[in-house]
């Protein structure tokens, strides 16, 4: 535990000089790398398909989608569950049009354990929504992306979680302050538990809502440590836009 918090003091002090800040954390003995966003300021975004409607897919094809206004990846990861054709399992809105409606109902597998969640992005902030407060509120959000299961439920881990687990996967997730103005994502270096992952949004990056993302294919892109996780096509992809040079 004390390695975790001075770990994460490091990342709360780099984050004061950069608004995307990306940096190693050990938790529990399990190995995790950490992305603090500025989502008031940052220039948060999710992809899906091109201005043609041909799936993206990679991080090296959202970087060439953005090469044509100038602009690049700072920062990004795979952000919620996908079909075959890597549609969305769950709701998803890009720059303000719904592709996918809520899906408010249990199901299989990880995405329908409820409560799971959704991911939202609006001007000057993020907010991760358990799904049906989500329904409730109706936030006006110019990108989502729904998964499941929540990690983190105002403050508690998700009740189906066991200390004794023994699904271990490489996992990442997001997490959100109360005002809306963090946005911390995780990936797991090392095979993790729901129980030991939803602990470290919990205990150490002090998010009190936390959205699971997906397991084993998880990956990230990371330009300041030239970090680029190569594997098949993704569906949704969440990322940090920035000028290129």
């Amino acid at each position: 535990m004390i390695r975790a918090i001075v770990t994460l003091s490091a990342v709360l002090w780099a984050a004061q000089a950069s608004a995307v800040t990306c940096e190693k954390l050990t938790h529990e003995d399990k190995r995790y790398t950490i992305c603090e966003v500025d989502a008031a300021n940052e220039d948060l975004r999710l992809f899906l398909n091109d201005k043609n409607g041909d799936l993206l897919g990679h991080f090296s094809s959202v970087n060439d989608a953005l090469g044509s206004d100038d602009k690049r990846l700072a920062f990004a990861m795979n952000a919620g569950m996908y079909h075959d054709d890597r549609s969305p399992v769950g709701h998803y809105v890009e720059d303000g049009q719904e592709q996918m409606r809520v899906i408010p109902n249990a199901g299989p597998g990880n995405f329908g354990l409820l409560p799971n969640g959704v991911f939202c992005i609006r001007d000057g902030r993020a907010d991760v929504f358990e799904t049906l407060d989500y329904v409730n509120q109706a936030p006006q959000c110019r990108f989502a992306t729904q998964s499941g299961p929540m990690l983190v439920i105002d403050g508690e881990l998700h009740p189906r979680f066991l200390v004794d687990s023994t699904s271990r996967y490489v996992r990442n997730g997001v997490g959100t302050s109360n005002n809306g103005a963090r946005a911390v994502f995780a990936i797991s270096d090392d095979y993790v538990t729901f129980h030991e992952f939803g602990s470290l949004f919990r205990d150490v990056l002090n998010t009190p809502n936390a959205l699971f993302f997906d397991g084993n294919i998880s990956r990230m892109y990371d330009r300041a440590n030239n970090r680029s996780d190569v594997g098949f096509s993704l569906g949704p992809i969440v990322g940090v836009v920035e000028d290129a040079p």
